[in-house]
């Protein structure tokens, strides 16, 4: 790494600042946000070993919550280890590979989760809106061909921005980065040469991925609520409603924080620095601290178990 003109050609390293305009007080922010990250590896775990050791669960609603469990204990992991590392031990300092490295992370997981949450919202619908079909549609096969395309799906779309800021962008105002973590945006404003090119896929690819996503949750859930209250029976009505209000709450956490964050943040010039920082923050951390509880609380099969290992450890 060199200067030229300036500007830093090739830069190895770059620097995190935190949250700008809270250096004094990110130690303090540092314990919620930990606490968080702690509780949320905690409560997906417990999804994952339940699902996984109770048979009656091996069905497609609950694979989709386990994947979704084990997206979220990636999406904030790889996010909070280094965050507390600037926030406790002044630590800013993340190799150019690195800080790429958790950007295609971060932004990948962020797209498959949404991914996740589509095929949950389209299960709901075939087992709620086509009950007899459910079983043969949503088979093993599908289930696996979902969950690598989901996957699949992020990378592809998130690769080409990360070879775009690597092969295209050389040369760099400064290696400080204004935020807690590698965040694409806040990348690419750093370099010196046209980022048109990079604004508009990263602008593209959020859209392509969220935009599709949900118009087609937002039209699964619609058609679930019209067959929801065409049933005769109001006890058949209250099952199918409550057999979707998690799902939905999950849903209205993961989109409502994320347009939040992304209009804030690009529309929101007046508004200070930290603010859109903290909110990122927060879009990232929310979603995997909540998830484990909504469905804690709202599904009955999850609950019940939590309540047989919390009570079958006590008489032990």
């Amino acid at each position: 790494m060199f200067e030229l003109n300036g500007s830093v050609f090739l830069p190895s390293t770059m620097t995190l600042t935190g949250i700008p305009g809270l250096e004094s007080v990110q130690c303090w922010i540092g314990i919620p946000f930990c606490t968080m990250y702690i509780l949320a590896v905690i409560g997906n775990t417990t999804i994952l070993v339940i699902i996984k050791n109770e048979s009656s669960l091996h069905i497609p609603m609950y694979v989709f919550l386990a994947m979704l469990a084990a997206i979220d204990i990636a999406l904030s992991t790889s996010i909070l280890p280094k965050m507390l590392g600037i926030f406790w031990f002044h630590s800013p300092e993340i190799s150019f590979d690195a800080c790429l490295l958790q950007m295609g992370l971060i932004h990948s997981l962020q797209a498959t989760e949404s991914g996740i949450l589509l095929a949950m919202a389209l299960d709901r619908y075939v087992a709620i809106c086509h009950p007899l079909r459910h079983a043969t549609i949503f088979s093993y096969q599908l289930l696996s061909y979902l969950g690598v395309g989901v996957t699949l799906r992020g990378l592809i779309l998130i690769v080409p921005c990360l070879l775009l800021i690597k092969c295209r962008l050389k040369y760099y105002r400064t290696t400080v980065i204004s935020h807690s973590y590698c965040e694409h945006m806040a990348v690419v404003k750093l370099a010196t040469e046209d980022t048109r090119i990079n604004k508009i896929l990263g602008l593209s690819v959020a859209f392509l991925i969220l935009g599709f996503d949900i118009i087609f949750i937002t039209l699964s859930y619609v058609l679930i609520f019209i067959t929801v209250f065409q049933l005769p029976q109001k006890e058949a009505r209250l099952k199918a409603f409550n057999t979707c209000i998690a799902h939905i709450c999950v849903f209205l956490q993961f989109y409502l924080l994320a347009f939040f964050s992304f209009f804030t943040h690009r529309f929101g010039s007046h508004i200070p620095p930290y603010v859109h920082i903290l909110l990122s923050n927060l879009y990232l951390l929310i979603p995997p601290f909540l998830n484990p509880i909504v469905y804690g609380v709202k599904t009955k099969q999850i609950r019940n178990h939590v309540l047989k290992m919390i009570f079958s450890k006590n008489l032990s």
